[in-house]
């Protein structure tokens, strides 16, 4: 952690670690893993709420929990820009991270995969695999999206790229 800003490591440091190594082929282990991804998903948004950081909303959206589905937004100008998120877990989760995706954004910026899945690879696939398997889901979305969302959506909005809903209201309206 070395390097790192003192909010992003006092953050870091509050969203609770995971201690069972198991993916979704793993039965019982994989329903601990879940509790534990659960436990610490909650203390992530309760800490951005209690800060006024509050960005995302993310749950299972199959019974199993490999599928996720929500939303995350960026301010960016005083303008909440809100996008759809969701990824699937790896059958070699946890030693492979998730692979999130906003299908919105697909296209529109070189740091995205296909299907709108974001580009991880340099900074947080190896941070990922030091700290396997103590790192889950709140920790891809604190380490991998927030800060991937903070380089690429100011870039994305003064481009043109993207617009705010209200602009691309008014658009179609005249």
């Amino acid at each position: 952690m070395e390097g790192w800003d003192p909010n992003t490591k006092s953050t870091l440091t509050q969203i609770p670690l995971l201690t069972t190594k198991a993916g979704p082929r793993d039965g019982a282990a994989w329903t601990q893993r879940l509790k534990e991804e659960y436990k610490s998903l909650i203390a992530y948004t309760q800490m951005n709420k209690s800060n006024d950081n509050d960005w995302f909303r993310i749950s299972a959206s199959n019974p199993e929990g490999t599928r996720w589905t929500g939303k995350c937004w960026y301010v960016h100008n005083l303008l909440k820009y809100e996008f759809d998120l969701q990824f699937d877990i790896p059958v070699t989760y946890p030693s492979t991270a998730p692979e999130l995706e906003l299908p919105q954004l697909d296209g529109k910026t070189q740091k995205m995969y296909r299907g709108g899945k974001i580009c991880l690879t340099v900074h947080f696939k190896p941070l990922w695999a030091k700290n396997c398997p103590r790192f889950g889901i709140a920790h891809a979305l604190c380490l991998g999206l927030a800060p991937w969302l903070a380089a690429e959506i100011p870039i994305l909005v003064d481009s043109g790229m993207i617009k705010h809903k209200d602009d691309a209201t008014s658009s179609t309206e005249t």
